[in-house]
């Protein structure tokens, strides 16, 4: 079975960062998502694409995965860059409009 280890970047819908410093567990697709015939909706025969296991560190998610026996991968989270602002820089006169 094959998992995918990495922690979720903050949705549009929130301006914190909440749920952003635990590392998300979620199953690879095993088979296709296909439209349902009747209504249009998109299902898949696979289950497991519903679960979502959080942890703490990268550390335990990965440990996890090894004790169960599956293949996973695991994507580095990026580097968040702090870009210092001030109000007073929107009427510096070298500004880039």
């Amino acid at each position: 079975m094959n998992v995918r280890i990495y922690k979720p970047s903050k949705t549009a819908m929130q301006s914190g960062r909440a749920r952003t410093r635990e590392w998300l567990l979620e199953y690879e697709l095993e088979t296709p998502r296909q439209p349902e015939p009747l209504m249009g909706w998109i299902s898949s025969g696979d289950t497991l694409n519903q679960v979502k296991m959080l942890f703490e560190t990268q550390e335990e998610a990965v440990a996890f995965a090894e004790r169960e026996g599956w293949v996973y991968s695991v994507q580095e989270a990026p580097e968040r860059r702090i870009r210092p602002r001030n109000y007073a820089d929107n009427f510096r006169p070298d500004r880039v409009r």
